[in-house]
Order: structure tokens, then C-alpha cells, then sequence
């Protein structure tokens, strides 16, 4: 079974940064995927950012310019590098990878929190 480990959460003021990085048991080449996600109290999840095999990355219009989603092969992490946060950003973040298709196998990490203070 795969397991993905979060890190790098915390409490950060409005217009600071914070780096949160997640763990694969497994090799990320294995991944069709990996991603971060995040929810909000009262909210449902939501998409941040992904990156592909190839390292294409796509992000959600609230974060584009703000976040950045890397990936290290030989550390079988996958990183989200959080500039410029509001208060709007606070919520879990969860690691998210996909393997395979019809249909996908899909692990959820179990969150680390991020609070941005106003």
C-alpha cells in the first residue's frame, strides 16, 4: 500500500511563505500524477496544483503566480512552494497521486494544516 506523508504546514502571516513537501513510499514514476489539495472548513475540497509524469504542471486560478509544484525523482517528493499567502489560502492541504487507468488507483495523504493570520 502506498503512503503519502505531508510536512511543512503551519501558521504564517498574510503576504508569507511556507514549503510543504510530500513522501511517497513508492517510487513517483510510478504515478500517472501527483497533486496537492486543500480544504477549507465548511468547504469542499479543492484542486491546487498537479504535476504530471512529464512534469507538466496546471494550477487553480486562485493560486497561479502565487504557488509552485515541483517533484524530486530521486526524493520521491513532491513539493508545493507557497508565496505571497492570504488568508483565503488556510485549510488542510492533502498529497494527492494517481497510478494507473480504468480505473486509477488513488492515495490520499492525511493532511497538514496551513493557517494564514491576517
Amino acid at each position: 500500500q502506498v503512503q503519502l506523508v505531508e510536512s511543512g504546514g503551519g501558521l504564517v502571516q498574510a503576504g508569507g511563505s511556507l514549503r510543504l513537501s510530500c513522501a511517497a513510499s513508492a517510487s513517483i514514476f510510478s504515478f500517472n500524477a501527483m497533486g496537492w489539495y486543500r480544504q477549507a472548513p465548511g468547504k469542499q475540497r479543492e484542486l491546487v496544483a498537479t504535476i504530471a509524469s512529464t512534469s507538466s504542471t496546471s494550477y487553480a486560478d486562485s493560486v497561479k503566480g502565487r504557488f509552485t509544484i515541483s517533484r524530486d525523482n530521486a526524493k520521491n517528493t513532491v513539493d508545493l512552494q507557497m508565496n505571497s499567502l492570504k488568508p483565503e489560502d488556510t485549510a488542510l492541504y492533502y498529497c494527492n497521486a494517481k497510478r494507473g487507468i480504468m480505473p486509477p488507483q488513488i492515495y490520499w495523504g492525511r493532511g497538514t494544516q496551513v493557517t494564514v493570520s491576517s
